[in-house]
């Protein structure tokens, strides 16, 4: 079981490397984290974009781009267009947004003809090693769907279990998270959670053990789960999943834990055909390194299982 960024880099080295498409790649934060990749054994790369724009910018960074194949695409919506189409074909194995607005990133993702439609929801997956936790966790949904549904809420449950697997967690721990721990009517959070740990035993969710509902400290410490007296629950301190009620949530703890927390993470969109790498701009050149890692480990796992 991975129980960090450097095991993970490690079962990377166990496997055929991969490579990545990268949408609009005149990106020079994109640019450098898909050089360090290749530098570091995770993935090659197809640049599709604008390569008068991609030139300069590898001058500037040291990168050749004879190590590299070009698709000299002008025109942004048709390089996401072009770029997705190379995965959908199979002459790629995941997917990244460079220098493109998320909407049209997104729209060629969705894309009918030559996208990664499954019929499956999307959704947001995000892998965090932290200082003083003694295993990865894996956050859902912080940045996609801003109110789930139950069955969109199992739905992020299946999508993030791949995630968990490829990373060699087998039977995650998956806990819906509350502000108590207890089923209150008034709380549709805490009912939900509690359907959710129902379709679980009933097996209509698979490959996972969820509880809840949770509140933080239960989910994630097992200090609070003796104090509270809660031993006897599936969880006690342990999950490997933190489902979140909605993005806001999701997203305050995201945002809090990467600007005051002594953190490393990767994020993903799930849901997909293959793996999908939507970084912000805003996110640091290890993030998106740390993504296009996560990226090549899920497109292994989703080859083997087909």
């Amino acid at each position: 079981m991975s129980k960090s960024f450097d095991d993970l880099l490690k079962r990377l080295s166990q496997v055929d490397k991969k490579k990545v498409s990268v949408a609009v790649a005149q990106d020079d934060e994109v640019l450098l984290a898909v050089k360090a990749a290749k530098e570091r054994g995770i993935a090659d790369s197809i640049l599709v974009g604008d390569v008068d724009l991609i030139k300069p910018i590898a001058e500037e960074i040291g990168m050749n781009l004879d190590d590299y194949e070009l698709l000299d695409v002008k025109d942004k919506i048709e390089a996401a267009r072009e770029a997705v189409k190379l995965v959908h074909d199979g002459k790629a194995d995941m997917y990244m947004k460079g220098l493109i607005d998320t909407k049209d990133f997104l729209r060629s993702v969705l894309d009918k003809e030559v996208g990664l439609r499954t019929g499956r929801p999307l959704s947001h997956v995000c892998v965090f090693e932290m200082e003083g936790v003694d295993r990865l966790l894996f956050l859902t949904d912080v940045a996609f769907v801003p109110y789930p549904t139950l069955e969109d809420k199992a739905s992020i449950i299946k999508n993030t279990v791949e995630i968990c697997n490829a990373c060699g967690i087998d039977n995650p721990k998956v806990a819906p998270l509350a502000a108590v721990e207890v089923v209150n009517p008034k709380m549709p959070e805490t009912v939900e959670a509690d359907e959710l740990r129902q379709m679980n035993e009933r097996g209509e969710i698979t490959g996972c053990i969820v509880d809840g509902p949770l509140s933080m400290d239960l989910a994630t410490c097992p200090e609070a789960a003796q104090h509270k007296g809660a031993t006897d629950r599936k969880i006690v301190g342990d999950a490997d999943v933190l489902l979140f009620p909605d993005i806001h949530a999701g997203n305050i703890l995201y945002k809090g834990l990467v600007h005051f927390a002594n953190v490393k993470n990767g994020n993903l969109i799930t849901g997909t055909a293959a793996p999908v790498i939507l970084t912000s701009r805003s996110d640091s050149f290890e993030v998106k390194v740390n993504s296009l890692a996560l990226g090549a480990l899920v497109a292994d796992s989703l080859k083997k299982n087909r």
